[in-house]
């Protein structure tokens, strides 16, 4: 088992495991910890050879084929700084980042580059397959120096650029492996992007404790029950949206078996869900967890309190300090809604070229924080109970303001799909003469449920959180990152309205 370590390494150095031991599992085959290690040496090699200057942005826009694996580790001991593009971003998108970002150099595939028009990779050397240089030897840069930069989805504008340096990662990667309880023989199955500092981190935390990754890109949930035999995984992480598809998937009674442990981020999980997900996966661990890119992650729920607070996303992991703040910038009491601050060694390192939006988000540590120095101000409001457990209730710009009430969407998301009217649901704010906002729920299941769910709204709701109207949908749209496109279906929902 990984011993907690808060000594930085640069990223590269987190290959652990046993030379001969499996690290990564291919379609092709499985590379060992000894040949992932020679890859990303010789790799780094033939980035060295395209003479970039130190710290230059290279891109990569793949599927995850074997060079986006490794690239993460190669990059960096190369000198240089990674920059991962979702693969399924459009062009204008990737132009935007390329842009942004000066990349001198973009790995991708060649159906990919024929979609770039004149103009959007003007800075960088558009590359269709990775070689092989010299081995490089393991990197000795400052840990604090530039590593990666990985972009936001844009859901509420154009992406920015949140720059991790080496530490960032490392200690990312030793925390997360420490309080997962990774072991030498499990077999992760990684199904996030590798562009979403969640996927990202699958590969470095997994690598950290010495054990095997399978990267899986999917197009239906069924492709992930197979993928889970096949490799024999016994770790899977997801979103809320995955997760709604699992649960409605049909699984061999073995293959549950197998699970050990469920990770989730990227939002909040509904009491129902967890339960739902404990009684589908009996042995399995389940680890509600809440991150923000600015920060990797913030909290983790261990399972033995699961069962008890399924409404809670935990405590701060490993090397993180998390903090409930009042407006007025002193600590909130138990009990008392106040905004998430993230303090401490996984704070990244603001957003690149962006001085302004910087100044927002990254911020002086409250006076009572241990840390000090910069902190992230979520912009989440949550709530702690006696015991320091956080309850997730919303963000500030989505919270709903009705009648003279703050209503958290995700309270109203929850009872929505608590009764298995509605599998999902997003609550959205609209103009109302007479109230200010009133309150539209898009959910997707079937119409013919509406009166049974309005009862149960009713029964379970006070009058002020009543939606004024639900529009059922076959699907909900999702972002780049598999999450529900909240952003979306406001500007959709409110230009109706």
């Amino acid at each position: 088992m990984v011993t907690l370590d808060p000594v930085p390494r640069p990223i590269d150095h987190v290959l652990a495991g046993d030379p001969q031991a499996p690290a990564l599992i291919e379609r092709g085959g499985v590379l060992t910890y000894a040949a992932v290690e020679d890859a990303v040496a010789r790799l780094a090699g033939w980035l060295a050879d395209h003479r970039l200057a130190p710290g230059s942005r290279v891109a990569t826009w793949l599927p995850k084929t074997r060079a986006a694996c490794l690239i993460p580790l190669a990059a960096p001991r190369a000198g240089l700084v990674h920059v991962p593009i979702n693969p399924l971003l459009k062009r204008a998108q990737v132009a935007h980042i390329l842009a942004d970002s000066g990349a001198a150099l973009l790995l991708t595939q060649e159906a990919r580059a024929a979609t770039l028009e004149t103009g959007d990779a003007a800075e960088a050397i558009v590359v269709i397959e990775a070689g092989a240089g010299d081995a490089l030897p393991r990197s000795s840069a400052d840990p604090d120096s530039l590593a990666a930069i990985l972009y936001t989805s844009g859901s509420t504008g154009r992406p920015k650029g949140v720059m991790l340096s080496h530490a960032n990662m490392w200690l990312g990667a030793n925390s997360v492996a420490y309080y997962l309880e990774i072991e030498t023989d499990d077999c992760i199955l990684g199904v996030l992007p590798l562009s979403f500092d969640y996927g990202q981190n699958q590969l470095f935390s997994t690598w950290a404790a010495g054990a095997a990754v399978a990267p899986l890109d999917y197009l239906t949930a069924r492709d992930v029950v197979k993928a889970v035999e096949r490799v024999e995984a016994t770790t899977l992480a997801g979103l809320p949206p995955l997760w709604t598809q699992l649960l409605e998937s049909d699984w061999p009674v073995e293959t549950v078996a197998r699970l050990r442990r469920l990770t989730n981020s990227g939002g909040a999980l509904t009491v129902r869900m967890v339960r739902d997900l404990r009684a589908k996966f009996p042995n399995a661990d389940l680890y509600p967890m809440y991150g923000l890119t600015e920060a990797f992650r913030s909290t983790y729920l261990p399972p033995a309190l699961v069962d008890a607070h399924p409404e809670s996303i935990g405590r701060a992991i490993p090397h993180a300090e998390v903090l409930v703040v009042r407006l007025d910038g002193t600590q909130a009491a138990a009990g008392e809604a106040g905004e998430l601050v993230h303090a401490g060694p996984l704070v990244a390192q603001g957003y690149w070229r962006d001085e302004e939006r910087t100044a927002q988000r990254f911020r002086p540590a409250p006076d009572f924080s241990r840390y000090g120095g910069t902190a992230v101000w979520s912009g989440d409001t949550v709530i702690a109970n006696a015991e320091g457990l956080l309850r997730f209730v919303g963000r500030d710009d989505e919270m709903i303001k009705s009648a003279g009430n703050r209503i958290s969407p995700a309270e109203v998301e929850e009872v929505v799909t608590a009764g298995g009217e509605a599998t999902e649901a997003v609550a959205i704010g609209v103009p109302d003469a007479r109230l200010g906002q009133a309150i539209v729920v898009v959910a997707r299941g079937d119409a013919s449920g509406e009166v049974r769910l309005r009862e149960r709204l009713k029964r379970d709701l006070p009058n002020f959180m009543q939606p004024a109207r639900i529009d059922w949908r076959a699907d909900l749209p999702r972002n780049a990152n598999g999450k529900l496109d909240r952003a979306a279906l406001t500007r959709e929902i409110r230009g109706n309205a």
